[in-house]
């Protein structure tokens, strides 16, 4: 929930036997430097995933960007993005609390569609989305780029669908106008940042074009099965995806993921015009589907 966090825990704050508040059980995810566990709450038996992360163990440049996360979730309380509950360091770890996803990811989510064979309705699709977008387009009024949208960062919790990952994101001084750092997810990233060009806000919006198409079509628009990184990083570059088909998908749908994965970020609406539009269709959408 919105806000929903303990006092005393952002980064940096430490002591010894902080862990000893958490029953910490199963790992149920693991990073580079870091496993994610399935843990307790001591205190009122809550459900949470406790990530530890091995940072001193890292190289400085990963090191800065763990700590961003830490730094960025303190900033950030809206009901769409995850919330972090704690963080200390004990035993040389980091260590970060956040509400448990009793769901998993959107990444899950669209592959047991894609084992059943069956798309997701349109009012299923559209419901999910809005819900990213008001994350995104609360960062963005925050001037902070999320870098990294991608279905397996979409994270499914009792309460709703939360944006979570931050572990890239950037904060965007009132004078920083783009960025140039080569980052994201190769399926994901704008074609600006394949080139090695500045990019801005519209690099997030062509990143949620790409969810928004795999919500769809139950695929990344430029996945290529055997492909290699530089096969990738040309169809992206080139905008060479196949459209959704107005035959299998309604015309507000295909056309608003055509208009987000424009070449040029300056063809491409903004958040907050991705969001009203979105909106805008789920209210138009037969109640029951």
């Amino acid at each position: 929930m919105e806000g929903d966090r303990d006092e005393g825990g952002g980064e940096g704050s430490s002591g010894p036997g902080r862990l000893a508040l958490y029953d910490v059980g199963k790992a149920v995810g693991r990073g580079g430097y870091s496993v994610v566990y399935k843990g307790f709450r001591k205190a009122d038996r809550r459900t949470v995933a406790i990530k530890k992360v091995e940072i001193f163990d890292m190289a400085p440049k990963k090191r800065e960007r763990c700590l961003q996360e830490v730094q960025l979730l303190q900033t950030l309380h809206h009901p769409n993005i995850i919330s972090m509950l704690d963080s200390f360091i004990e035993d040389n770890m980091l260590v970060i609390v956040f509400e448990w996803a009793l769901g998993g990811d959107l990444k899950r989510l669209v592959r047991r569609q894609m084992e059943q064979r069956t798309l997701l309705d349109e009012s299923v699709i559209w419901g999910h989305f809005i819900q990213v977008t008001g994350a995104l387009r609360f960062m963005h009024s925050k001037r902070i780029m999320h870098r990294d949208i991608k279905p397996a960062n979409v994270l499914v919790t009792a309460t709703g669908l939360k944006l979570g990952d931050l572990g890239l994101g950037r904060h965007f001084s009132t004078h920083t106008q783009e960025a140039f750092s080569k980052v994201g997810t190769p399926y994901y990233v704008s074609p600006e940042v394949v080139q090695g060009a500045g990019y801005d806000w519209k690099s997030d919006v062509w990143s949620l074009g790409c969810l928004l198409y795999e919500l769809a079509a139950l695929r990344s628009p430029f996945e290529m099965e055997g492909a290699n990184l530089m096969a990738v990083f040309k169809k992206i570059s080139l905008a060479d995806f196949e459209p959704l088909q107005p035959t299998r998908h309604s015309r507000p749908l295909v056309d608003l993921v055509a208009r987000m994965l424009q070449i040029d970020p300056a063809a491409r609406p903004d958040i907050a015009e991705v969001d009203e539009e979105a909106r805008r269709v789920l209210t138009k959408q037969p109640s029951g589907v």
